[in-house]
């Protein structure tokens, strides 16, 4: 259902569905020391399963220039939580606090400057847009690789929620 939200914008490379996620925290590069360090610090959260439900889209860039497309999270105490830990924990393992507001999401397209006019169409057409609940029962660490037709993400570990 998500996935076909994106067909048919002019300009827009999609999100494959096996690749839209919400993104609790961008590491960035990491060495091999690094990820190990990383992945003992997640592996330490302790947090509960939950359901997620989604509401709305919107657009990240500017007036002149749209990066993305996304599907909105509806606000969720404990998925507030569990990014609060999983920030911590990559803070302990030696990166850099992430320095951006959490704003939970699904990103749907990308663009390399697309027109303000398209994401307009798109929030028109979608702006009822809602899903869910959806159960959320652990969360990953991925690693994404850029290529020629977007980043490809291939999971190095998997941390289960309790419940």
């Amino acid at each position: 259902m998500i996935a076909g939200l994106s067909v048919g914008i002019p300009g827009a490379h999609r999100v494959s569905p096996e690749n839209m996620h919400v993104t609790l925290r961008f590491i960035g590069e990491a060495d091999n020391v690094q990820a190990e360090y990383i992945d003992m610090n997640l592996a330490e959260i302790k947090s509960p399963a939950f359901e997620i439900r989604l509401s709305g889209v919107d657009y990240f860039g500017s007036n002149r220039k749209v990066r993305s497309l996304w599907a909105g999270v509806e606000k969720n105490e404990i998925l507030i939580r569990l990014h609060e830990k999983v920030e911590s924990a990559v803070v302990r393992s030696g990166q850099q606090p992430g320095g951006h507001k959490f704003k939970p999401h699904v990103t749907l397209a990308r663009f390399k400057g697309g027109a303000p006019s398209i994401a307009g169409a798109f929030i028109a057409a979608n702006n009822g847009f809602a899903a869910g609940p959806l159960p959320i029962d652990r969360f990953t660490l991925f690693q994404s690789c850029l290529t020629d037709n977007g980043a490809v993400y291939s999971a190095l570990a998997e941390y289960p929620l309790i419940g």
